[in-house]
């Protein structure tokens, strides 16, 4: 069983066999990249605009009304478009104990089930976010605060990232079904 600790780290996401899976597999680890760069900085800005609002109102006394929602909404978005950038390294929690137990095969057939289900239930949270967002649009829904932004906001990040995330985990489903076994790999 793996802790995750002695393993080495990974050189860069699975390239699937099949030559379209692959050009689509690099264009999304390439906005995955960037994603998680926006997602760096904006973990940033959300440091310096927490630290603001503490030192405006412990030294200043002066009260800010907007920079809590202004951190939600950028957690929201740093959450979620990290997740296919995690998932294509595969580095989501997973538990291993059945994987040392089962004969290989039998785990390959386990790891497609997971990937299958995962990509069934992210197509539906998928789905449901961006009937949210559609909703906070249309309805023209805000925040109950005095900042009041707008709810699309934090409801687009999350269908954005939601639907990358489902993407990512279908191309992988879609490898399992498309790639030569590793037996076959190593001999050519």
């Amino acid at each position: 069983m793996s802790h995750g600790f002695e393993l080495a780290p990974a050189k860069g996401p699975a390239v699937p066999d099949n030559p379209t899976l692959a050009k689509i597999s690099r264009l999304l680890d390439r906005l995955n990249s960037l994603l998680l760069l926006l997602s760096m900085w904006a973990l940033v800005i959300t440091a310096l605009v927490l630290t603001y609002s503490v030192v405006s109102r412990y030294f200043f006394k002066l009260p800010t009304d907007w920079q809590d929602e202004a951190a939600v909404f950028m957690l929201v978005g740093v959450t979620f478009f990290c997740t296919g950038y995690v998932q294509s390294y595969r580095g989501h929690i997973g538990i291993e104990a059945l994987s040392s137990l089962l004969p290989p095969k039998l785990n390959a057939v386990r790891l497609f089930l997971v990937d299958l289900i995962s990509c069934l239930f992210c197509a539906f949270f998928s789905w449901k976010s961006w009937t949210l967002f559609h909703e906070a649009w249309v309805d023209g829904q805000t925040t109950s605060s005095t900042f009041a932004p707008p709810l699309w906001i934090p409801y687009g990040m999350m269908a954005l990232g939601i639907s990358i995330l489902t993407l990512q985990i279908l191309i992988q489903v879609l490898a399992h079904i498309t790639n030569k076994p590793a037996d076959q790999r190593s001999a050519q």
